[in-house]
């Protein structure tokens, strides 16, 4: 590590600005951080997959539900599978917030999506038999200094589930979904140096992709899990912490922020006595998810006989996904919160189904929406979360038209969608097994 009397850098590669808390001391020689030490920070800018698109609100919309929708299922297939049928792992494609990176040595930059719901990072590396079509380039471990494969002997290699000993010694083979939208990546693991800005950390273990066929992947071909996963980038850096501030997804010209390890927590503008914490809760047979417990939903003055348990065989439940848009609940508690909303909503409900949500309402011309709109408030595990407006209604004045931002999920599964978690610092605490919730404007930090 470099001496504690060195300054702090900060340095801006591209749309990604990273801070590390580890000093750079005045020197041109590139420092290398220990990945596990716990002491390592960064920040990185996140873009929305949508920005500097020439696209409506409505456009933006109507995309957005489009992924989500794609991503629900792939979420439920991933649950639903038993370890009888690991032989055809499933990972969900899609995501919604894109971070800058560079990989190698000398470092070449690459954007990928971040991910909560994923465990491994990977691009596509050439020589590519078969490469997904975008506007990215795909990585050349010949001309790295760096790379090296991951041996079959490999711990990490042998804990994986959907790995097998190949010609390129450990080998993976991961497909999302299986409709006509499903994709496949296959390739070799490999230890790589990863870069942000100036500094680099070491032997990153990541999947360099050299066969990946259908359509999942339409932006970049790249990914950053931060799952619970061995392969996830918080679990190869050992950080006992990340967190995450989401801008609205309706302007592309905001930044969000993601912090890793010890700037996990700063600069957040919402005051200690607005933290919302709760339980992370573990499931064994789904153990790379974000659980948390929700206990209750209130609409206007009235509390719904609901509840989210998480069964035995790991059904049921809900998690937190920073790659889903809006929040989908399971449909007999969704039909709970819609039946309340039209009951205390003074507004005529729209049946085009123009939008893709399950709940719009007619806007009269001259009305204050927040003014007819019951107050919606999430009981936590230990705490008690009343939304913004903006976080759970979503407004189409063109269209005349004001949105619950929520669905029903026929799946059975529930997740806490981006939309809920917007102009909010979401802090996962690792090693206290804890989510928290601060009001924050993102754009700000």
């Amino acid at each position: 590590m470099a001496s504690s009397s060195c300054s702090l850098s900060s340095l801006m590669i591209f749309l990604v600005v990273v801070t590390f808390v580890s000093p750079i001391c005045s020197t041109s020689r590139r420092a290398l951080i220990d990945p596990k030490a716990m002491q390592i920070g960064f920040r990185v800018d996140l873009k929305h997959v949508d920005s500097g698109g020439n696209r409506t609100k409505f456009e933006r919309l109507q995309r957005a539900m489009k992924r989500g929708n794609f991503r629900l299922q792939r979420l439920n297939e991933m649950v639903a599978k038993t370890d009888s049928e690991v032989s055809s792992p499933v990972y969900h494609g899609k995501g919604e917030f894109l971070m800058n990176l560079s990989i190698g040595t000398p470092p070449e930059p690459y954007s990928a999506i971040m991910d909560t719901g994923s465990d491994i990072i990977w691009t596509q590396c050439k020589p590519c038999q078969q490469c997904f079509d975008v506007p990215t380039p795909v990585f050349d471990p010949t001309k790295s200094s760096s790379f090296s494969q991951l041996p079959c002997s490999s711990s990490l290699c042998s804990a994986l589930q959907f790995t097998y000993c190949g010609t390129d010694g450990c080998e993976y083979l991961y497909r999302y979904g299986f409709n006509s939208l499903s994709s496949s990546i296959q390739g070799a693991m490999a230890t790589e140096t990863f870069t942000f800005g100036k500094v680099s950390v070491p032997n990153i273990e990541f999947g360099c992709g050299k066969n990946h066929t259908g359509s999942a992947f339409s932006i970049v071909a790249g990914l950053v899990g931060l799952s619970r996963g061995p392969l996830s980038l918080v679990s190869q850096l050992g950080a006992p912490k990340f967190s995450y501030c989401l801008t609205s997804i309706y302007d592309s010209s905001e930044t969000s922020t993601l912090l890793i390890g010890s700037l996990a927590i700063v600069n957040s503008t919402g005051g200690k006595n607005s933290i919302i914490t709760t339980p992370l809760i573990p499931n064994p047979s789904k153990p790379y998810f974000y659980y948390f417990s929700l206990q209750g939903i209130t609409v206007g003055d009235t509390a719904l006989p609901i509840t989210f348990p998480l069964n035995q065989d790991g059904s049921g439940g809900i998690i937190i996904d920073s790659g889903t848009t809006i929040t989908y609940l399971e449909q007999s508690t969704f039909d709970l919160v819609k039946k309340e909303f039209i009951s205390q909503t003074r507004l005529s409900v729209d049946k085009s189904g123009s939008t893709g949500l399950d709940l719009c309402f007619t806007l009269p011309s001259n009305a204050s929406v927040v003014d007819v709109t019951p107050k919606l408030v999430f009981h936590f595990d230990g705490a008690d979360m009343e939304l913004p407006f903006e976080n759970y209604m979503i407004q189409l004045s063109d269209m005349g038209l004001m949105c619950l931002a929520m669905n029903g999920s026929s799946f059975g599964m529930s997740v806490f969608g981006n939309v809920q978690q917007q102009n909010m610092m979401v802090i996962h605490d690792l090693a206290k097994e804890t989510l928290s919730l601060i009001p924050t404007q993102c754009n700000q930090l």
